[in-house]
């Protein structure tokens, strides 16, 4: 997810509002799925500002190598800045620049969503593997099983009508393991299996959490007027006050599902 703003680098808003909120907590759940092991080669496509590459570097260590990649030369860009023993490459998921059997593990963390050609991307993947090799690439949920999210989509539905409550669900369309099958099939990932995993949505605020998708270039960016803004914020601080907590926090469930295979 891309967040507009006028003033800021749009990756490092990202990096410093949706990675702690959404995204941060999950490379841990991904490196241990795959049993992520020291002085293996990894790589993880999608990487965006690196959240999961750099559990992966850890886990690898000294002995090993991770490589992120990303399409996005801004999210890239944070990523670099941070101190991560990390080969990064610009180029798409869906034309990995890699020689076949290459990689111990290939791991992809809420960008499958949002790539072109998802069954190409997974042959890609899985191609790259050398045999034995696991594969996770991880997906949204469905958003009607993360209560908070449901209650926002639901309000923006009321206030602004369906086409924006789309909006916002865009990233969360994949939250279905019949349609995930049904793209390991068209990749011939036959054998993939389709898991389900729950962490937690934590924002500072009702507040920050409806500014910060406010912002969202892949769902709610561009949509809303300063006094839409103004009313969403309000409606919001009352339909979203059973996830708060006591010091003000917005919290909830958010479900995941991951794709897992062996080559």
């Amino acid at each position: 997810m891309m967040l507009e703003t006028a003033d800021r680098n749009p990756a490092a808003i990202y990096d410093e509002k949706f990675v702690p909120a959404l995204f941060g907590p999950w490379g841990e759940i991904l490196a241990d799925i795959t049993a992520i092991a020291n002085g293996e080669n990894v790589l993880d496509v999608a990487c965006g500002t690196g959240a999961l590459t750099g559990v992966l570097a850890d886990r690898v260590g000294a002995a090993g190598s991770v490589t992120g990649l990303d399409i996005n030369p801004q999210m890239l860009a944070v990523a670099r800045r941070k101190p991560m023993a990390v080969n990064w490459v610009e180029a798409p998921a869906e034309r990995l620049p890699f020689p076949d059997a290459g990689f111990d593990a290939v791991l992809s963390q809420f960008g499958f969503m949002f790539f072109d050609d998802r069954a190409l991307a997974l042959e890609e993947m899985y191609r790259v593997l050398r045999p034995g090799g696991r594969l996770a690439v991880a997906v949204c949920g469905a958003v009607a099983e993360s209560p908070g999210y449901n209650v926002f989509a639901s309000l923006l539905d009321r206030l602004f009508g369906k086409s924006v409550g789309d909006a916002f669900r865009a990233p969360f369309e994949l939250g279905d393991t019949e349609k995930l099958k049904d793209i390991c099939a068209a990749a011939g990932l036959d054998d993939a299996q389709i898991v389900g995993r729950t962490g937690r949505v934590r924002f500072r605020s009702i507040e920050d959490l409806v500014s910060t998708e406010r912002a969202c270039a892949w769902t709610l960016g561009g949509l809303l007027s300063d006094d839409q803004f103004d009313l969403l914020l309000g409606e919001s601080e009352t339909a979203l006050r059973p996830f708060t907590t006591l010091d003000g926090r917005a919290e909830f469930a958010m479900p995941c599902l991951i794709i897992l295979a062996t080559k």
